[in-house]
């Protein structure tokens, strides 16, 4: 599936949630004290919003905390934080001193480790349980692989599944990929857009 270019109209909505979510992220590193600079992107129809610094000091890795759960939690509040001003749900995705992003590279080879056993064996591969994001990422590394993807269990403990085949109709899967931005989880791989987080 290719990326669609949002319109103008949709691209004014994301840059307006990255402001109000900026604004509302420079509060709070001000009220804990915290030296960040704020990056605001659009990326897959969402707003993008990271918190970095060059200086190893700056103990941005309090807003993360173990396995992400701070981050995760600084994000729903972020997105309430937009619905408030604009009342529309927001799907924007938070990264704090790149924990998403290296989250990202790490899930990308076990994913393609995964991939390479399924096809070696042609059995079914179950990762790891994982949070939202993380699926999401794994999903989108085997749709890009060509295969399918499904998420089974219950949280916390759901995992994805990689499968031997191709879905028959990944656009039917697209609405449940695209579902994924912590509120939800994909069943199954498709055009994914993410959040990754």
């Amino acid at each position: 599936m290719t990326e669609e270019t949002p319109s103008k109209e949709r691209l004014a909505q994301l840059v307006e949630e990255g402001d109000i979510a900026a604004d509302y992220l420079e509060e709070l590193l001000d009220i804990a004290d915290l030296d960040g600079d704020i990056e605001l992107d659009v990326e897959n129809d969402r707003a993008l919003v990271e918190i970095g610094s060059e200086d190893p000091s700056s103990r941005l890795e309090r807003l993360v905390g173990e396995d992400g759960r701070v981050l995760d939690a600084l994000q729903e509040l972020t997105r309430l934080a937009v619905q408030n001003e604009t009342g529309e749900r927001s799907r924007l995705m938070l990264d704090i001193a790149g924990f998403r992003a290296d989250r990202r590279r790490e899930l990308t080879a076990i994913a393609e480790e995964a991939i390479t056993r399924v096809r070696t064996t042609g059995q079914a591969v179950m990762l790891e349980p994982m949070n939202p994001f993380e699926r999401k990422v794994c999903h989108d590394v085997a749709a890009r692989e060509g295969l399918a993807s499904e998420s089974e269990g219950v949280e916390p403990n759901r995992c994805v599944v990689i499968l031997p085949e191709a879905p028959a109709d990944a656009d039917d899967d697209e609405s449940d990929a695209a579902a994924v931005d912590g509120y939800e989880d994909a069943t199954s791989a498709g055009g994914a857009d993410e959040s990754d987080e």
